[in-house]
């Protein structure tokens, strides 16, 4: 196996996920890349030379399985990107019990899950980096989101129970939040009112590289020109 670090971004489709995956192994890091359906990550994984892995996020088993094989054939992780943040929207009246818990389970459950899987490997290590995707969405709920905000505010706790917990044994919780919408490859706005995924990753990276004696918990990411 390499010396190299090992890392592994959980959640990855054509945005967001992608461009983490990329820069991270631009940077020197071997890459896993996990989604639901594997083969549509299958192409970005050998395109950085990484490795690609079935996980769904709201499948407890699933997630050790995946993390498993990781080890197995990568290493031990020493950098987890968690960019799993499904959601439904709508009030009270238009969301159902299943899409509240779909918020719960892959905004709060599966990343305990995940945190539990790689901690070992980076206590062992005496380092490592767990570093979140958030959202404004946790930090106040409103009527269309009444799912994804409770989803998002119970990740944004457990990221901060886990940084005050694991902050002191060298390993860097960070939560990045996402204030505005994401670039996708084809928009008729104006680039300029949306984040570039390239440029939220490198935000990740900077994270992920922090000297200890200045981490930053959390984080915020948004267009210049976004109103807040």
């Amino acid at each position: 196996m390499s010396d190299a670090k090992v890392c592994v971004v959980v959640g990855v489709g054509p945005g967001l996920g992608e461009a983490l995956a990329r820069t991270f192994a631009r940077e020197g890091w071997r890459v896993a890349v996990m989604a639901r359906s594997v083969d549509k990550v299958r192409a970005l994984a050998d395109d950085i030379g990484g490795l690609a892995v079935p996980c769904d996020a709201t499948d407890n088993d699933a997630i050790r399985q995946a993390f498993a094989t990781v080890r197995e054939q990568l290493g031990p992780v020493h950098t987890l990107l968690w960019n799993v943040g499904s959601g439904v929207f709508g009030d009270l009246d238009k969301v159902d019990v299943a899409g509240m818990e779909l918020a719960w389970r892959t905004n709060a459950l599966g990343l305990f899950v995940a945190a539990k899987e790689v901690v070992g490997d980076m206590r062992a290590a005496g380092e490592g980096n767990l570093v979140v995707t958030g959202a404004t969405a946790s930090r106040r709920g409103k009527p269309f989101t009444t799912a994804f905000a409770a989803g998002k505010a119970a990740q944004r706790s457990l990221c901060q129970s886990l940084a005050r917990q694991l902050w002191p044994e060298g390993i860097h919780v960070a939560l990045v939040v996402v204030d505005g919408g994401i670039r996708p490859a084809d928009t008729d706005r104006p680039p300029e009112t949306m984040l570039a995924p390239a440029d939220i990753a490198t935000t990740a990276l900077h994270l992920a590289r922090q000297p200890r004696s200045a981490w930053t918990f959390e984080l915020e990411v948004r267009p210049h020109v976004e109103s807040w």
